[in-house]
Parts: C-alpha cells; structure tokens; sequence
C-alpha cells in the first residue's frame, strides 16, 4: 500500500496529521486510463478508397496526425445506414468527426473540400493565412469541386458503369475532361505546384481525381506539366500512404 501523508486545518487553525492509504494497483489503473485517454486519436475519418475519400486521407498523412479510420463500403450501400446518416445527412464520403474540435467542443465535417479546409486551418498547414494566397488555393480547390470531380466522375460512370452506351454522353463529358486536363496544364507550365508555387489542399483535391486518368482514358504524355506534377506528387512517402487507406 502507498501511503500519502497531508495536513488540515480545522476551524480553530489547528494542524492535524491525516494519512490516507492508497492500493498502488488503483493508481496503476487510474494512470493506465489516463494514458490511454491522452493517446486516443480525437480525429474519426468515416471514408472509403475513392476520389473524394482520397483527398482526407493525404491530407491527414500530410499533416502528421493520428485519427481513427472507419470504412464505409459504399459498394454495400453502407452510407445509407442511419449510422451513417446520423453523420452525414448526405449520405456521401468522407466525413470527419474531431472530438476536440474548437473551444475543446466536438465538431462533425462532411464535403472532402471543406474537411481539408477544416484541416487546414487545425494545423496551420496547407493554406497560407495571406488573403490573396489563401483565396489562390480556394479558388483552384473550387475548381476541382464544381469541374474536376463532377465532370470527371460522369466519365467514369459513362465510360464504365452504366449498363448502356450513351454515346452523346460519354462525348461530352470526355470533350470537357480533356479540357479540364489542358487548363491544368496550362497552369502548371513552369509551376511545381497549382496556387502560389507551394503545396497546399488544392493540389491534394485534384491529384486523387487525376491518378484515375486510366479510368477516364486519358495518357498523361499529352498532358506533360500535369504528368510532372503528378509524378512528383506521388513520390511524396505520407501522400503515397494516404493514397492507400483504407487499406
């Protein structure tokens, strides 16, 4: 047993000796669940091995931090649960939950763009705090959000998914994705990078959708700034890790 030795004072300032007796299993205990509360991850990613579920998972690698992840086979039709949906009321990947969120509060995320966003601005990392730089990524960001991932994903459901050929859709969405690809390539002429000539989200929202070009037929050879820029990505060990997760 451990003893622990304190004064108190009663009301007439007198000093009494009190020991209390510890079971030094309890503090063992009670230390082990403090530890184990202060390495728990306080980041939940609830994602799947897709685009959009891609870009969370490099921008938490990227970052360095710790964050549990849980799969959502969206093959299964798992975002559809109330589970899900009690995160997501859209039904779609990824999501975040932070338990430590701003003020120490709990806070819940959805839309991949707005997660690196959040991410971002948690970790002072991947988007300068400059007005004119910071509105660089987000504009090259919402690029992505309202061209690349919308025009890109109806290639690969026209091209590979649906059950008939449409042969006016599979033309305009692939005329609009090789464009996409040239106005990306126009930008990354002389350029390491798509906003300000640094790393930031913007590259981490296009680059999952771009690794697909076999999907959207595209060879990247005729695209030679963006085949640079992907490649050199690519070679980066936390990108290219979170490039397979889930796993």
């Amino acid at each position: 047993m451990l003893g622990i030795c304190f004064r108190q004072r009663d009301t007439n300032f007198h000093e009494h000796n009190r020991a209390i007796i510890i079971d030094p299993n309890y503090v063992e205990v009670i230390s082990f669940l403090i530890e184990m509360e202060l390495s728990m991850p306080s980041l939940d990613l609830y994602t799947w091995k897709t685009s959009n579920g891609r870009k969370a998972t490099i921008m938490l690698e990227e970052c360095g931090l710790d964050y549990n992840v849980h799969p959502i086979d969206i093959s299964a039709d798992v975002q559809f649960s109330d589970e899900f949906i009690a995160i997501n009321p859209n039904s779609k990947i990824p999501a975040l939950v932070d338990h430590d969120g701003p003020g120490g509060k709990k806070i819940t995320i959805f839309e991949s763009g707005a997660i690196l966003m959040y991410l971002s601005e948690k970790t002072g990392l991947f988007m300068p705090k400059e007005i004119e730089k910071k509105y660089e990524v987000i504009q090259w960001v919402m690029f992505q959000m309202g061209g690349v991932g919308p025009i890109f994903g109806q290639v690969h459901h026209f091209k590979r998914a649906a059950k008939e050929k449409v042969p006016y859709a599979i033309d305009r969405y692939f005329n609009e994705c090789k464009r996409l690809y040239g106005v990306l390539d126009t930008r990354l002429e002389n350029r390491e990078f798509l906003a300000n000539d640094e790393l930031s989200i913007a590259d981490f929202c296009v680059l999952p959708w771009v690794f697909r070009h076999d999907w959207q037929e595209i060879d990247l050879k005729d695209f030679k700034n963006v085949g640079r820029w992907y490649d050199a990505l690519m070679s980066r060990p936390a990108l290219s890790k979170g490039m397979e997760i889930p796993t």
